[in-house]
């Protein structure tokens, strides 16, 4: 009996919408929730786990199962799930997927199954208002140290600002929403709940390396920017839909990493510096958490005249690692060394991708105004 209920069990991974993780997309789930009647993968299992009194989790190959349970599952899926608890996810939410940090998966179930956050559109006040106001920890430009900064979000002005002192009157720095990006980067952070904020001044990318040690907290601030970007680009244009605005909310880079490089005359020595591809900007950085970054490059299409090359000119010389790129502009050649073969291949894909992507009319502009920094 125990096998022919594991086997029923397995059968309904076959119908429309099981054959994914519920949460996070991944192929083939291998658990389910017996509470909420939903197939999940191994790792959303673990966040389920931590909610027991919401879900409760078995392995839909390993676990003996019960008759009654079988039934649930069978009455429930996938699909009905997400009827059920994403029937009024707002079009800016984040939805993580396999490859996104466990906070943002651990605070989309919470959200989900937990304060069932999706069928009560009352709920989603924190990041649906319009205006935020909190205090976060925010890492300083010069002693490396976090100190608490009060932040405020307002749609209204179009901006994030935050304070020095709580009780200033006037902001240490004014974000437009227009140019803002957020990205959780808890490696580089040295924190789970870190968050990279980039932004533009004078044509030059800043970051800001901000936390708060709740993780609802953080992520609620994460996706109030995302809405506060979502309604920007709805006036900014007016005829886009849905679709087309979501992917311009927040963005994760292509590809980080250390890498080496030479200056502009390509005879002085190979230094090593942090690099970061963000869409069409390629920048270094002297460390990861600078603020600044020593130089941005611009990196167009084929067409306007940008190529990617794999290895160095034969006579380079003072490079210490072995396997080069060659990034050609119409100004000049950029000369890159990486350390392991399998990162320059990844860099090579992701500067490919950028090449072949044909440029926006508003990508011209940027072109214009870029400054290629030695």
């Amino acid at each position: 009996m125990a096998k022919e209920r594991r086997k029923a069990v397995l059968e309904l991974l076959q119908r429309p919408g099981n054959a994914r993780c519920a949460d996070c997309g991944a192929p083939d789930p291998d658990w389910a929730s017996y509470t909420l009647g939903v197939f999940i993968c191994l790792s959303c299992s673990g966040i389920h786990r931590n909610i027991p009194h919401v879900s409760k989790v078995k392995s839909v190959r390993l676990d003996t199962w019960e008759d009654v349970q079988v039934e649930f599952m069978a009455s429930r899926g996938n699909a009905i799930a997400r009827a059920t608890f994403e029937s009024r996810v707002p079009p800016f939410y984040y939805r993580p997927s396999a490859s996104d940090c466990p906070l943002l998966r651990e605070q989309w179930i919470r959200a989900k199954y937990e304060r069932q956050e999706f069928a009560h559109p009352e709920r989603q006040e924190p990041y649906s208002a319009g205006y935020r106001e909190g205090f976060l920890w925010k890492r300083g430009r010069d002693n490396g140290q976090f100190l608490s900064r009060k932040f405020v979000l307002t749609e209204r002005e179009g901006a994030l600002k935050y304070f020095n002192r709580s009780d200033a009157k006037e902001p240490k720095a004014v974000m437009k929403i227009e140019h803002l990006n957020a990205t959780f980067q808890p490696a580089k952070i040295g924190h789970p709940h870190g968050l990279q904020v980039t932004y533009l001044k004078d044509n030059s990318t800043r970051n800001i390396f901000v936390y708060h040690e709740d993780g609802k907290e953080m992520v609620d601030w994460f996706n109030a920017l995302r809405a506060a970007r979502f309604h920007y680009l709805q006036v900014a244009f007016p005829g886009a839909s849905n679709a087309d605005l979501v992917p311009k909310l927040s963005r994760n880079y292509l590809q980080e990493g250390y890498m080496e490089k030479t200056g502009p005359k390509q005879t002085e020595g190979f230094r090593k510096r942090w690099f970061t591809m963000d869409d069409r900007r390629l920048m270094y950085f002297k460390d990861p958490l600078d603020a600044f970054a020593r130089g941005e490059v611009f990196i167009g299409s084929r067409e306007s005249g940008y190529t990617v090359l794999d290895g160095l000119p034969p006579s380079t010389q003072g490079h210490h690692w072995p396997h080069g790129i060659t990034i050609v502009t119409p100004e000049r050649r950029f000369l890159l060394a990486c350390e392991t073969e399998s990162e320059q291949r990844a860099w090579m894909e992701a500067l490919q991708k950028v090449v072949d992507r044909p440029m926006l009319p508003q990508e011209y502009a940027v072109e214009a105004h870029f400054k290629h920094k030695p």
